[in-house]
């Protein structure tokens, strides 16, 4: 059985659907612990609401990253998780602390990273009149925005979007991709070879949504 511990900032929807889709499917894991930057980040709730154990490591109480990263570790090793993951935690992350849980800390990015790395993902876009956009989870590395991608899923840019429209758009597939990505972390299926994630046995390592039907559909690996 793996452990997972999440860390959220805010809302944490990517956390409700990666528990939603553990409980559902039945995954060989359980979500050992959600852990928040914020003591009101509202994601809080939603975890007590299902029993999982909360934490609070508020950025704010330290004067430094590498203070509040010394504290967050020992937060997290409290719960002994095989996988650490990073859903909505708007912290920029030292070197040692990515070192920490390297090969066992995923992230999503909304964007289809190496593109728009950092804040305003959608805008960036938008300002870059690119035609696809997308969203990434990738494995973290003390590079910013970057790390072995595991699962891409790609949207179009529509004529009269804003970035509220787009990143509604994204979101919705953010909640498909991750839970995903996650579980084949659990299944043990993901290995990495340099800057490039293995998927055993294969199956689509892209999605790509459906601009008819809202829905999303699978694109080879």
């Amino acid at each position: 059985m793996k452990k997972l511990v999440i860390l959220i900032s805010g809302r944490g929807s990517n956390m409700e659907a990666i528990v939603r889709a553990c409980s559902r499917e039945g995954w060989p894991a359980q979500v050992a612990a959600v852990i928040a930057s914020r003591p009101d980040a509202a994601g809080l709730a939603f975890a007590a609401s299902h029993e999982i154990p909360t934490a609070v490591v508020d950025h704010r109480e330290f004067s430094d990253r590498e203070s509040f990263d010394t504290a967050l570790i020992h937060a997290i090793d409290a719960f002994e998780p095989d996988l650490v993951v990073l859903a909505g935690f708007m912290r920029i992350l030292t070197p040692g602390f990515t070192d920490r849980y390297a090969g066992r800390m995923l992230n999503v990015h909304p964007s289809l990273l190496p593109s728009f790395a950092g804040l305003k993902t959608h805008q960036q876009a938008l300002d870059a009149g690119v035609r696809l956009h997308g969203a990434s989870v990738h494995f973290v590395t003390s590079q910013l925005d970057h790390g072995p991608i595991v699962v891409q899923s790609a949207v179009p840019v529509l004529a009269g979007d804003d970035a509220a429209a787009l990143a509604e758009r994204v979101l919705a597939t953010e909640h498909i991709i991750y839970p995903r990505a996650v579980r084949w972390f659990v299944e043990g299926r993901l290995a990495l070879d340099g800057p490039r994630v293995t998927l055993t046995p294969p199956e689509p390592q892209w999605l790509f949504a459906d601009i008819n039907s809202n829905k999303i559909a699978g694109e080879g690996v």
